[in-house]
């Protein structure tokens, strides 16, 4: 009998996204560091950041444990103590991939709805104070986590694979940890994104109707206004990269509060147990969203798609001419 269906497309998935996700975070990265995307630098620094956090997603998870685990499973990768730091790092890098795009978000609600407060906050060198803040609590906060595992299986007196700890579900001081974890993330995340571009959104639809009223009715005048476009552009970036959010880091959010209000746990050994296939297919998803704001980026930013063409192209023209 061949192993569980789950288990057969999680060996095909993760392999297909590293192949996708990998080049395109690296192009993204590439890109928007050449700064020729149209952006201010204070939105390139929070992207690149943003793209960063999801290569480490890639790399921690999917690469050196996912991946590692399906095909090597007897590899060096697979010790405890390795397999434990790989988990905290993942978590921490998805804590700061989250938590970016909270900041980023944040930063487009002070610069559309708070002019004056707009040239002080809004500069490169406050993204990068924030981006550097973001990164080290998310990577200090996850610490405990490398403590949360133990060995799955002993063979000849070498731990193999993680576990996650029996007393991690009846200890005060872990079930408090994972409260603020499930808080921290997704919890405080779902709300900050959906409010802070929920009051967005109203202030550009306000800000909108006020100058299409102060240029008259013709829309033709309002499509060519050069505000009016930014302000749209805006909105679709917006809405894409909050949205792609909250629709991948759905289903896993409702897996953290079942856990929290139920007697279920992690990572439960029965692959055909629905929750557990709820709970694989969550992570699942949450390593789908590392790649996919690089294609958000492509849809919605015509510079991007030209910078993209530019750097794919080079190279190939440099191959062509070095065979020739």
């Amino acid at each position: 009998m061949g192993p569980p269906v789950i288990i057969q497309i999680e060996n095909i998935y993760y392999p297909i996204l590293a192949i996708v996700g990998l080049p395109a975070n690296l192009l993204t990265i590439i890109i928007l560091s050449r700064r020729k995307c149209g952006l201010s630098q204070c939105i390139t620094r929070y992207l690149v950041a943003m793209a960063a956090a999801d290569l480490m997603v890639l790399i921690f998870n999917v690469i050196l444990y996912e991946i590692n685990d399906a095909y090597f499973p007897y590899s060096f990768l697979n010790y405890t103590p390795i397999c434990s730091l790989n988990h905290a790092l993942f978590y921490a890098s998805i804590d700061c991939s989250v938590w970016l795009t909270v900041a980023f978000t944040f930063d487009r609600f002070v610069a559309i709805s708070y002019q004056t407060l707009r040239a002080k906050y809004c500069r490169e060198k406050t993204a990068a104070v924030v981006i550097a803040v973001v990164c080290f609590i998310s990577f200090f906060e996850n610490i405990p986590l490398y403590f949360a595992y133990e060995p799955r299986e002993i063979i000849d007196n070498i731990p193999w694979s993680c576990y996650v700890k029996t007393s991690c579900y009846t200890s005060t001081i872990w079930i408090a940890f994972l409260w603020l974890e499930t808080i921290l993330s997704p919890f405080a995340p779902f709300v900050l994104i959906v409010l802070l571009n929920a009051l967005t959104i109203r202030h550009i639809v306000l800000a909108n109707r006020v100058r299409s009223g102060l240029r008259g009715n013709n829309s033709a005048g309002n499509r060519n206004d050069p505000e009016m476009v930014n302000r749209r552009k805006s909105i679709i970036l917006l809405l894409a990269i909050s949205s792609n959010f909250i629709l991948l880091w759905l289903v896993n959010f409702i897996v953290f509060i079942c856990v929290l209000f139920t007697d279920t746990q992690f990572m439960e050994s029965n692959y055909n147990d629905s929750f557990t296939i709820a709970e694989k297919s969550g992570y699942m998803l949450i390593c789908l969203s590392t790649c996919t704001n690089t294609f958000i980026y492509a849809v919605s930013q015509s510079k991007f798609r030209e910078e993209l063409k530019i750097v794919i192209k080079r190279p190939l023209a440099d191959i062509i001419n070095l065979v020739k």
